[in-house]
């Protein structure tokens, strides 16, 4: 791989506008990442407990393992990617490159269930072992492959709404990828029979998770490359043509503990911060609840909450376009305050809703999906101008740092969420799955908490991302007299 050459990349302007393909190469490169992220985020806790037999504070204690180290290593491989200097491929690329492949193999990897032990405990805590450890793996390769990739975002464009619509290129494809990713998980459910082992015996779905894993393996790889020589052209050319005039920051001058401290100290960033948590801690809580919620609260089939989340999913990628449009008009904080209010009626209403409501519980999903789309939407166009607010007070450049340490504060803060929702349902009374027997009928206590999990709890997050959604400073006005203060500073060091 590294005797690959880039394209010949002459030098570019960055006011020049996004070629269409340029465009369709960058949201390429969120499409694997967000497949991988779907699967987990609806199946692996459900995986865990009705799958692998473990019980929900184990899975829950995998979930909050694997985000803790996600969350760590995020500021790390933010840093790095910010250091890296290839003649071939300049800062981000590299990354991308060689973390691809691994990225792929660890995803596959977390839907085997390996027999350790006839010993059930024995076995149960070395599934334990084994999960955390190839979570770590996974995690550390999707670090390396999404994170410089989200930093490329201000590299490509400076222009307000551009960024945009890139950005809306880019959940396009992520919401596309989601839904690909649910489409195909229902036709392999439907092809593959859970009694197909090969010994003929009963393996709790098993082997429809290991097709599932090892297609979506392949699939979330390829994408990479595509979003790489699609865009590597623009963001080189434009990174040559500052090494010959002017002179790009080095944010290499300050440690790393004190770009950290600058970042917080950065107060529109910590505003965006909160309003990602808040919109994301709604979306992971809600899918990882939301099985266990069709099948035990509504009785329901397996199979019938992969409909729901498409419904949920198609409804927000159509809205992504009509919210990037309405974005450019009334701007970002409008759009998200739209979206939001009505996602926070369709969350509260999941709690009251009763089973045999078919019809209320898909005029819900609908509801909801239009306010995911502006969750997808507004907090990563948000983060360049918040990269520019600290140019303009450091003279430095730290893309992957403010990524990464936006990344950091959410995923810590969703796996203890997560952790909290395994050992809640425990204390509740839920019942995992015996292995090749029915899923279990929950008590009262376990419903509630299902309850509690998918209504209340996500509806409070929401109405939090609102208040600072409305706290947040910069406008469109605000970002305009930013990029020309920058290009003033720049124009003094030709």
């Amino acid at each position: 791989m590294s005797d690959v050459s880039p394209p010949a990349h002459p030098a570019t302007n960055p006011a020049q506008p996004l070629s269409f393909s340029t465009k369709l190469a960058y949201g390429a490169g969120d499409l694997g990442p967000a497949m991988t992220t779907n699967l987990l985020s609806f199946f692996l806790l459900y995986f865990f407990t009705n799958v692998a037999g473990l019980n929900a504070g184990l899975a829950g204690g995998i979930l909050m393992i694997g985000k803790i180290w996600d969350a760590v290593n995020d500021p790390i491989v933010g840093v790095l990617s910010d250091r890296t200097r290839s003649a071939r491929w300049g800062r981000r690329y590299p990354w991308i490159l060689f973390g691809a492949i691994p990225f792929g193999i660890t995803f596959f990897l977390q839907w085997l269930v390996p027999q350790f032990s006839a010993n059930a405990t024995v076995n149960a805590w070395s599934l334990f072992a084994y999960y955390v450890v190839v979570s770590i793996l996974f995690n550390t390769f999707y670090t390396m492959v999404n994170l410089p990739y989200t930093a490329l975002t201000p590299e490509l464009t400076q222009d307000y709404n551009e960024r945009t619509s890139l950005t809306s290129f880019r959940f396009g494809f992520s919401i596309g990828g989601s839904i690909l990713s649910l489409i195909l998980a229902q036709l392999i459910f439907a092809l593959v029979q859970p009694e197909t082992a090969t010994d003929g015996g009963c393996n709790n779905g098993a082997w429809q998770y290991v097709v599932l894993g090892g297609v979506i393996a392949v699939l979330s790889v390829l994408p990479l490359y595509w979003c790489v020589f699609g865009t590597c052209q623009r963001v080189l050319g434009h990174q040559s043509g500052q090494s010959t005039s002017v002179p790009e920051p080095d944010s290499e001058s300050l440690p790393f503990r004190e770009q950290l401290r600058v970042a917080l100290n950065n107060r529109p960033f910590r505003y965006v911060i909160g309003i990602y948590f808040c919109s994301w801690l709604a979306v992971q809580v809600t899918a990882s609840i939301i099985p266990y919620f069709i099948v035990s609260r509504m009785q329901l089939q397996e199979s019938d909450f992969i409909r729901v989340t498409i419904a949920v999913q198609g409804t927000a990628l159509l809205m992504l376009y009509v919210w990037s449009a309405v974005s450019q008009r009334y701007g970002k904080k409008a759009v998200y305050f739209m979206g939001m209010s009505l996602w926070i009626i369709a969350q509260a209403g999941l709690f009251f809703l009763q089973p045999g409501q078919i019809s209320w519980m898909y005029l819900l999903a609908v509801m909801a999906g239009v306010g995911v789309s502006t969750a997808y939407l507004i907090p990563w166009s948000m983060v360049p101008d918040v990269i520019e607010v600290d140019e303009l007070e450091t003279g430095q450049r730290r893309e992957g740092v403010f990524y990464a340490f936006m990344v950091l504060l959410q995923k810590m803060g969703l796996a203890v969420a997560l952790f909290i929702l395994g050992i809640g349902l425990e204390s509740a009374g839920f019942r995992e799955r015996v292995p090749c027997q029915p899923i279990p009928t929950q008590p009262d206590s376990a419903i509630l908490a299902i309850r509690l999990a998918i209504g209340p709890l996500p509806t409070l997050a929401l109405i939090g991302g609102l208040v600072l959604a409305y706290l947040y400073p910069i406008s469109r006005e605000v970002h305009a007299e930013n990029l020309l203060r920058l290009q003033e500073r720049r124009n003094q060091r030709r």
